[in-house]
């Protein structure tokens, strides 16, 4: 029996997932995040500046704050430095404003993609560097950027972090980012969106490749390094209602270009002009003081979309109704049988 293919973009964890880690902080600490938020709101744009209210609204995520002070290990000063550099970088490449229109194209053969949560219930993105469509250029990384603010979009209430499965299957010499590419988005990931990346998963990489790591090994964080697992067992990570079938899952996920791009902007409530569609005051966007009591473990009880009689059929997310709160050198050569591998990475300190 074939099973049923779906162009159904998951939006939601598995019904029972229970939000983890969740962050607890001591009165010292909380003194500290309040401390940093005083400093973070003193260097905001004034508000006759355009982009005032999107970087304000970024700064009173409750999460914000916090993962500066913890990717600083609470040394207060660096902290300082990191959120500042971030508000600097955040003006200039305006993350949250990137226009759909510009980057569609991108991302019109799936070589990144987002849907599904882990087990802890932290959205996945599926890059794909064999799909690549495009020559290397400055929008291929905006294209990056508006994936990972994608995933902040649809990351329930309680996680910070995301899942990225990079699959080498059908990878090429000419489809795999160089290494100079690989520093920029490691910069990005590493300094502007610290402490969320969950877990770095690669998968069908060919012993050959490790190179490729070996050669951006002195760019990665020791944290980033150690969130990294070369060729796991998916399944122990992920849901198999949540996990591609490509990898192993129960989710027979068909990519359809027009569809899929349709279901994500819509989910994540995103304007034609990069805005927001509805820009409801939510929890997150009028905190006004980024010291939050830690959430309460929350369990999904939903219904899966995957597990719909209609799955094959988008239709439904096509009513604007999903509000934003639920919501890349190797030459062409046949792949071995992957096995879990680990590949000893040179220590190098990171810049």
């Amino acid at each position: 029996m074939l099973e049923e293919r779906t162009t159904r973009v998951l939006t939601k964890p598995a019904p029972g997932t229970v939000v983890s880690p969740i962050h607890e902080y001591t009165e010292e600490q909380q003194a500290q995040i309040k401390d940093l938020k005083d400093y973070a709101d003193s260097l905001l744009l004034p508000s006759s500046d355009p982009y005032h209210r999107w970087e304000k609204r970024w700064l009173t995520r409750p999460d914000t704050i916090p993962r500066y002070m913890r990717a600083s290990k609470w040394h207060y000063a660096d902290a300082q430095k990191r959120i500042k550099g971030t508000l600097e970088w955040r003006r200039e490449f305006q993350p949250d404003l990137i226009v759909p229109d510009e980057v569609e194209v991108e991302s019109e053969t799936g070589k990144i993609i987002l849907t599904g949560f882990d087990k802890d219930g932290r959205p996945i993105i599926y890059m794909r560097p064999g799909r690549e469509n495009t020559q290397r250029s400055d929008r291929q990384l905006r294209h990056l950027v508006w994936w990972l603010e994608r995933a902040k979009d649809l990351m329930p209430p309680g996680q910070e972090s995301l899942v990225i499965i990079v699959d080498y299957k059908s990878t090429t010499l000419r489809t795999n980012p160089s290494i100079s590419i690989a520093r920029k988005v490691l910069h990005i990931l590493q300094q502007h969106y610290v402490e969320t990346l969950g877990r770095a998963l690669v998968v069908n990489l060919p012993y050959i490749l490790s190179f490729f790591y070996k050669g951006i090994s002195p760019f990665l964080d020791p944290l980033t390094r150690d969130k990294m697992r070369f060729n796991p067992d998916l399944l122990e990570l992920i849901p198999k209602s949540q996990l591609d079938a490509d990898f192993g899952g129960d989710y027979h996920f068909e990519f359809e270009p027009k569809s899929y791009w349709r279901q994500i902007v819509e989910a994540c409530g995103i304007a034609s002009d990069g805005t927001r569609v509805s820009d409801v005051t939510t929890s997150e966007q009028n905190t006004t003081e980024a010291t939050p009591s830690p959430p309460s473990s929350k369990s999904y009880s939903q219904s899966s979309p995957a597990s719909s009689s209609n799955a094959s059929n988008d239709s439904s997310l096509s009513s604007g109704q999903v509000t934003p709160e639920v919501v890349e050198k190797m030459a062409e050569m046949s792949l071995e049988e992957p096995q879990e591998q680990r590949i000893d990475l040179p220590r190098e300190p990171s810049t």
